[in-house]
C-alpha cells in the first residue's frame, strides 16, 4: 500500500474520507468545517446514528451533501489520553478495516493528534500510518477470485505533522512489510513451502544486507546435528538450518541471538496426531518465521546492534525411516535423548539449534521461539505468549515490549523440581514429560542446551497461528513476535 502525508485539508474533499473522533467529543475542526459546506448534514448524520466516539464504533456517512466526498467514515478513537503508541496503531488498524468494509481501494485520512494524546504528532501520524498498513493484508494468491478480498492501494494522511511524519513511519512500514512476510509465511501450504523453499526466501533477504548461510542435509550429519535429523528423517523434504546474521553494533560486541522451530509441516511422525485440525500443523514453523521477519526488519531498519538468526526448518512425517517411540538419539550438545513421543519434535530440533547458537555465536543472551505446546494453550488461551526465562532482567523487558506492542507474554515458572519429570533410566532425558506441566517440562528441557546464557524461551503456540483476529491482524497468522523483538531490540539500542 502507497502511503503519503500532507498537510493540506484538500486532500479530503473528494473521494473516500476517514477521520476520527474522541469519545464524547466533537469532530475534528476538518471535518467540521466539511459540516458547514454540508448544511449540517454530517452533525444531524452523528445525532441520528448517536455516534459519540466510543472506541470501535464507527460511523459510515454517504455522499454528503453539498461535497464532493463519496463518504465519510468516522472511527471512534475513545479517549486521547489513553492513545499510546500501540492504541493508535490500532486506531489506523480500525480506519483501514472501515475503509475495506466500505470497497474502498484509495482514501485521504485524517491524522492529527488530537488534544491530551501523548504522541508528538509526526509519531501519532506514523503510527496510524503503520496500523493502517499491518490491518491491510490479506493471504489471497492462490484464490481464483479476488474481488471480495480487496486491498487498500493507496492512503493519504492528512496532518500538520506531514514533514515530519515520513522519517517516523519509514522504520515502521519497514517493520509492517516484515510482519507481512512472516504471516505470508505460515500461511503458505505445507506443499509449497517445505525446508528448501524456506531456505531459499531466507537466502533472498541477502538483498537487504543481512549474512545468510544455509547449512544442509550432508552438512548438518557431518556437524552432529543429530536431534534435529532425527525429526526430519521420515520426509522426503531434506532438512536445512538457515542462519542470518546482522552486523550493525560494534565490532567484536556479542550478537542477540534468536533462535526459531521451523517444522513445516507436523503430522506427528510415528506419534501421528488426529486428522481433525492437522491441516493447521503447516503453521508449526511460527518461530521460525518470526525469527526471518525479526532478522528482515533489523537490517531494512540498519539497527545499530549485532544479532544472529538460527532456525532449524524440518518436515515431521511418519514413513518406513521415521524416528520411532524408543530410539534414544545423541544431540549436537553430546547430551542423549530418548524420544518418547515422535510428536514432541519442536524441543528436538531448537536443542540442536539453541546449542549450535550458544558455542558458535557467544551471544549476549538468547530468545528462543516456538509453537512448542498445546499445553500453552489451555494455560493462556490466545491472549499472551508463555515466556519462560533464566533471566528476571531479560523477562521484564521483553514483558514491557509485549505490552507496548500488544504482543503479550506471561511469565510461567521453570524450577528443578520439574525437571524429574523429563529424567530417563537410559538416556539424560526423554522429550516428553507427560500429561501435566507440559508447557514447563518443554521448557526446562531446553534449559539443558544454554547453559549460562540469559535466555528466554516464547512458546507462541497459541499466538503465532490459527490467531485472534485484532484490529491490526485479520489474519490466522499473525506474524506474532517481529514487532515484539523489534521493540525490545529498539529499547537495547537506545540503551546503547
Amino acid at each position: 500500500m502507497k502511503i503519503t502525508f500532507t498537510a493540506s485539508k484538500d486532500a479530503l474533499q473528494k473521494g473516500v474520507a476517514a477521520a476520527f473522533m474522541e469519545k464524547d467529543g466533537k469532530p475534528p475542526a476538518a471535518i467540521a468545517a466539511l459540516d458547514e459546506e454540508s448544511g449540517g448534514q454530517i452533525a444531524r448524520a452523528i445525532k441520528a446514528a448517536d455516534f459519540g466516539g466510543a472506541k470501535g464504533a464507527s460511523l459510515d456517512i454517504p455522499a454528503p451533501a453539498g461535497l464532493e466526498l463519496e463518504r465519510l467514515i468516522l472511527i471512534g478513537a475513545g479517549e486521547a489520553e489513553k492513545l499510546d503508541a500501540h492504541g493508535a496503531e490500532c486506531l489506523g488498524g480500525r480506519m483501514a478495516a472501515a475503509l475495506l468494509k466500505a470497497k474502498a481501494e484509495k482514501a485521504a485520512v485524517l491524522a492529527d493528534a488530537p488534544k491530551g494524546c501523548p504522541l508528538k504528532a509526526d509519531e501519532f501520524a506514523a503510527r496510524v500510518a503503520s496500523g493502517m498498513m499491518l490491518r491491510n493484508y490479506a493471504f489471497d494468491k492462490y484464490k481464483s477470485e479476488k474481488k471480495d478480498d480487496r486491498k487498500l492501494t493507496s492512503a493519504r494522511l492528512v496532518t500538520a505533522a506531514a514533514k515530519g511524519a515520513p522519517a517516523a513511519f519509514k522504520p515502521l512500514r519497514s517493520l509492517a512489510e516484515s510482519v507481512h512476510l512472516a504471516r505470508d509465511l505460515v500461511n503458505e501450504p505445507g506443499n509449497v513451502l517445505y525446508p528448501a523453499v524456506f531456505a531459499r526466501k531466507v537466502k533472498a533477504l541477502e538483498k537487504l544486507g543481512l549474512e545468510v548461510e544455509i547449512l544442509d542435509e550432508k552438512m548438518l550429519r557431518k556437524m552432529g546435528f543429530n536431534a534435529l535429523l532425527a525429526v526430519g528423517q521420515g520426509s522426503a523434504n531434506a532438512p536445512r538450518v538457515a542462519i542470518m546474521k546482522w552486523n550493525g553494533g560494534k565490532q567484536g560486541e556479542a550478537p542477540l541471538a534468536f533462535v526459531g522451530k521451523g517444522v513445516t509441516f507436523d503430522s506427528g511422525g510415528i506419534s501421528i496426531k488426529p486428522s481433525n485440525g492437522m491441516e493447521d500443523m503447516k503453521g508449526d514453523m511460527a518461530g521460525a518465521a518470526a525469527v526471518t521477519g525479526l532478522m528482515r526488519a533489523l537490517a531494512a531498519r540498519g539497527a545499530k546492534i549485532n544479532a544472529v538468526g538460527v532456525i532449524g526448518l524440518v518436515e515431521n512425517m511418519p514413513d518406513g525411516k521415521a524416528q520411532r517411540p524408543g530410539d534414544v538419539v545423541t544431540s549436537l550438545s553430546g547430551q542423549t535423548i530418548a524420544v518418547l513421543n515422535t510428536d514432541a519434535e519442536g524441543r528436538m530440533v531448537l536443542a540442536d539449534c539453541l546449542t549450535y547458537a550458544r558455542d558458535t555465536f557467544e551471544p549476549a543472551l538468547i530468545i528462543d521461539l516456538a509453537t512448542l505446546t498445546g499445553a500453552i494453550l489451555v494455560a493462556l488461551g490466545k491472549e499472551y505468549a508463555g515466556l519462560f526465562s533464566n533471566d528476571d532482567e531479560l523477562a521484564e523487558d521483553l514483558a514491557a515490549a509485549g505490552m507496548a506492542t500488544g504482543e503479550k507474554v506471561w511469565r510461567m515458572p521453570l524450577s528443578r523440581a520439574y525437571d524429574k519429570m523429563i529424567g530417563h533410566d537410559v538416556a539424560d532425558m526423554k522429550n516428553t514429560g507427560g500429561r501435566y506441566a507440559g508447557s514447563i517440562t518443554a521448557a526446562q528441557f531446553l534449559k539443558r542446551y544454554v547453559g549460562d546464557t540469559p535466555w528466554t524461551h516464547l512458546d507462541i503456540a497459541g499466538t503465532g497461528m490459527a490467531a485472534e483476529k485484532t484490529d491490526i491482524n485479520p489474519s490466522w497468522a499473525s506474524g506474532f513476535g517481529v514487532r515484539l523483538l523489534d521493540a525490545f531490540v529498539k529499547e537495547r539500542e537506545e540503551r546503547a
